[in-house]
C-alpha cells in the first residue's frame, strides 16, 4: 500500500494552545496485526494540553525532532488492514494511544495502530460520543483496579473530579467492586453526581477509607484519607510520597482492546456516561485546546477531521 497523505495536529517548540499547528505528513500502511483507521473523531483531554504546554518536554519524556503528535483517544472506520489484523475494512472502532514520545497523535485524519489496542464500537454508539470513552474509561478502570475490592469494614471511598470524566466513570465502576462512593465536585454538579449512583459531596473532608483522586488535587486528596487508607492518583509524573502508613498508586491508563469492548458495552447499555461538550474542525484544534484551558467544562471538546 502506497504512503498517503493525512493532515495531524502538532506542536514544534511547545507553548500552550498557540502553538498548536495542523501540518501534512505521510502515513503509511498497516503492517502484520496493525490496522489503518480514517478517524471520525478524536477527543482532547487534560494530558493534550500538558503535551502542547511542553509539560512532558521539561520531564525529559518528549525527544521528537521536528515535531510531536497531538492527541490520544480517537473513533473510525477500519480502512485496511494488516496481516493478521481480525478486523475487516469498514468496521467501526475506538481506542486510544499512549506514551508522549511520538510524532503523530489521534487528532489527525489517519492513525495506524494494533489491532489489539482498539475495541469495535457497539451499534447504538455513534462515533463522536465513542471517542470520549477510551482514554478516562480505562484510567478509571485501572484506577479501581489498584484499589480492589472493598474491604468490609472499610468502604467509604471519596472519588474527586466526580463530575469529570474520568471521575464519572471511577465512580461507577468503583460501585461494582463495593464501594460506598461519594463524589467530590461543584455543588451545580450534584445532580450529575447523585446520578451516578454516588453520594454527593462539595468539600472533600476527612477520614476517608480511600481516595480515588480523579480531579488531580493531589495532597489536598491525600489529606482526605485516613491514616492507614488507600489512594489512587492519576498523574505518573508526579506520584506523592507515603505518609500514615497509606497505600498509594498511581494510573498509568494503557491501551487494552478486550478492557476497551466491556466499556464501551455498558455505553452502549446506558450504564456509563459518553459526554460531547462541543465538536470543533480538526484545523481548528488550537481554539479546541484554548477552550479546554480554560476549565469548567462538562464532557469532552471532540475534534471531527
Amino acid at each position: 500500500m502506497n504512503q498517503m497523505i493525512s493532515r495531524r495536529a502538532v506542536v514544534r517548540v511547545p507553548s500552550g494552545p498557540e502553538s498548536v499547528e495542523t501540518v501534512e505528513a505521510p502515513v503509511a500502511g498497516p503492517g502484520p496485526k496493525e490496522i489503518l483507521v480514517r478517524i471520525a473523531a478524536a477527543a482532547v483531554n487534560p494530558v493534550d494540553l500538558g503535551v502542547a504546554g511542553g509539560v512532558f518536554h521539561r520531564l525529559g519524556m518528549v525527544h521528537q525532532p521536528h515535531w510531536t503528535g497531538l492527541g490520544w483517544d480517537f473513533a473510525g472506520t477500519v480502512e485496511a488492514a494488516g496481516p493478521g489484523a481480525g478486523l475487516p475494512a469498514g468496521t467501526r472502532v475506538a481506542g486510544f494511544l499512549d506514551g508522549f514520545d511520538r510524532d503523530h497523535g489521534s487528532h489527525a485524519e489517519h492513525l495506524v495502530v494494533p489491532a489489539a489496542n482498539v475495541a469495535v464500537v457497539p451499534d447504538g454508539v455513534d462515533l463522536v460520543a465513542a471517542a470520549t470513552v477510551p482514554l478516562n474509561a480505562t484510567a478509571a478502570a485501572h484506577a479501581v483496579d489498584l484499589l480492589g475490592e472493598a474491604p468490609s469494614d472499610a468502604r467509604r471511598l471519596l472519588v474527586t473530579g466526580a463530575a469529570g470524566a474520568v471521575g464519572a466513570y471511577a465512580a461507577v465502576l468503583a460501585q461494582d467492586r463495593g464501594w460506598q462512593v461519594t463524589g467530590l465536585a461543584r455543588a451545580a454538579d450534584e445532580p450529575f453526581v447523585r446520578g451516578l449512583g454516588a453520594d454527593f459531596t462539595a468539600e472533600p473532608g476527612r477520614g476517608w477509607d480511600a481516595v480515588a483522586d480523579a480531579g488531580a488535587l493531589q495532597e489536598t486528596a491525600l489529606r482526605a484519607v485516613r491514616d492507614g487508607g488507600r489512594f489512587v492518583g492519576v498523574q505518573p509524573a508526579a506520584r506523592l510520597p507515603e505518609e500514615r502508613g497509606i497505600t498509594g498508586e498511581v494510573v498509568f491508563a494503557r491501551p487494552d482492546g478486550q478492557l476497551l469492548a466491556g466499556l464501551l458495552a455498558r455505553v452502549a447499555a446506558g450504564e456509563l456516561p459518553a459526554r460531547v461538550h462541543a465538536v470543533v474542525p480538526l484545523d481548528q484544534a488550537a481554539d479546541a485546546y484554548r477552550a479546554m484551558a480554560e476549565g469548567g467544562i462538562r464532557g469532552r471538546i471532540v475534534l471531527v477531521p
